[in-house]
């Protein structure tokens, strides 16, 4: 009804491209069922990211669970390069052959949405990020952008349904549509006070009628030390200077003693919007950009036969390891599980590759929070790539 392909249609292989259907179909034919090396790597990065963030492994390994394969990938939430193998896959084709194009959708579009929050969050530094894009994306995968979102470093997100994939109750203020039924924005806030339950903080739009400097006076004034903050939503074609807009407000409820009511701002924003208004505003809500971050472009191809280094022109054969080094985060491969190899700055590189899955069976069990901690972790590190 809704376009939706569901868990058993995905295991079937129902969301696979069709030549690897009939790839199946010849192979099972002529009796050609090859042990094959798979390499996940991205082909070359999106314009204006120069790095990525690895992320939807763990739905690549339920989906191969209980098959005969093995699978090897550096860790969920790493950084990655252009050419650096993310995840390598060991089996017999015709046990996993057929889910190549939900491998790649899973972590393409996930690494995309993980790598542009994380963008948003080192521009915003200390400032708050919310993950506001499920309105812009199927409803059937508004909770896996939020969730990734919050893994790539935003703060909250808005879907109900995302609490069930994070475990953390999703954040909102109030919409223009309440306000313009209840005709006031003073009115709206004194309803949503009295009913909505006191541990949620009292946030007020300010600018669905009137001047958002007055509006925000009105509210604060009504509110006092119940308003957490005030939020700016206003369309391009009336918001003129948004950062003017902010001060003033700034300046005209501290003037009043309204020292702690914050300015939260959201609407077509993006990293580089983040940066000029980090400034004035407290926090962020990013819709479009992440939602609609560009996909990263991993290819997924055979590097060995049967044990032997094999693959296309244009692709180095043989399985590979990924070392990286901790202080700057740079990386290289190497065929050699324990080479010694050292980065341009003198650190000694880490091997990041390891086993993840073995005959099917899954030998790792991190939650969203650890991955999102090994993501935060590297911002530091990844602000030398932006600048």
């Amino acid at each position: 009804m809704f376009d939706i392909p569901t868990v058993d249609d995905i295991l079937k292989g129902l969301t696979t491209d069709v030549y690897f259907l009939r790839t199946e179909e010849i192979l099972k034919k002529c009796n050609i069922n090859k042990k094959i090396t798979m390499e996940v790597a991205q082909k070359g990065m999106p314009k204006g990211y120069p790095f990525g963030l690895f992320t939807g492994l763990y739905n690549v390994l339920k989906l191969l669970e209980d098959k005969p394969v093995d699978v090897y990938a550096i860790p969920e939430g790493n950084v990655f390069f252009e050419n650096i193998p993310v995840m390598t896959i060991v089996g017999n084709y015709l046990n996993f052959g057929i889910y190549e194009t939900a491998i790649l959708g899973f972590i393409c579009h996930s690494s995309g949405i993980t790598t542009k929050a994380a963008m948003c969050k080192i521009a915003a530094e200390d400032k708050i990020v919310l993950s506001f894009g499920a309105r812009r994306v199927h409803p059937a995968i508004s909770g896996m952008v939020d969730k990734y979102a919050y893994i790539g470093g935003c703060d909250g997100f808005s879907v109900v349904f995302a609490e069930k994939l994070i475990g953390k109750e999703a954040s909102g203020t109030v919409p223009h549509a309440l306000i313009i039924q209840v005709g006031d924005g003073l009115e709206t806030m004194k309803l949503f006070d009295a009913y909505i339950d006191q541990n949620v903080k009292r946030i007020a739009l300010v600018d669905t009628f009137g001047d958002e400097r007055f509006e925000a006076i009105r509210v604060a004034e009504y509110l006092r030390d119940r308003l957490y903050g005030i939020r700016l939503d206003t369309p391009s074609s009336r918001r003129g200077n948004l950062k003017k807009i902010a001060e003033e407000i700034r300046w005209e409820l501290d003037i009043r003693g309204f020292n702690h009511v914050k300015i939260f701002a959201s609407g077509g924003l993006d990293e580089e919007s983040i940066k000029d208004l980090k400034s004035v505003i407290d926090g962020f809500g990013v819709g479009t950009s992440i939602s609609n971050a560009k996909v990263m472009d991993y290819s997924m191809d055979i590097v060995e036969i049967d044990g032997k280094p094999l693959s296309k022109k244009g692709k180095m054969s043989g399985f590979k390891y990924v070392y990286q080094c901790d202080k700057c985060l740079c990386q290289t491969y190497s065929i050699e599980k324990e080479a010694v190899l050292f980065c341009n700055c003198g650190e000694k590189m880490k091997m990041i590759t390891r086993k993840v899955m073995e005959n099917g069976k899954i030998l790792i069990n991190e939650d969203i929070d650890k991955i999102r901690e090994r993501v935060i972790s590297q911002f530091e590190g990844l602000k030398r790539f932006l600048t």
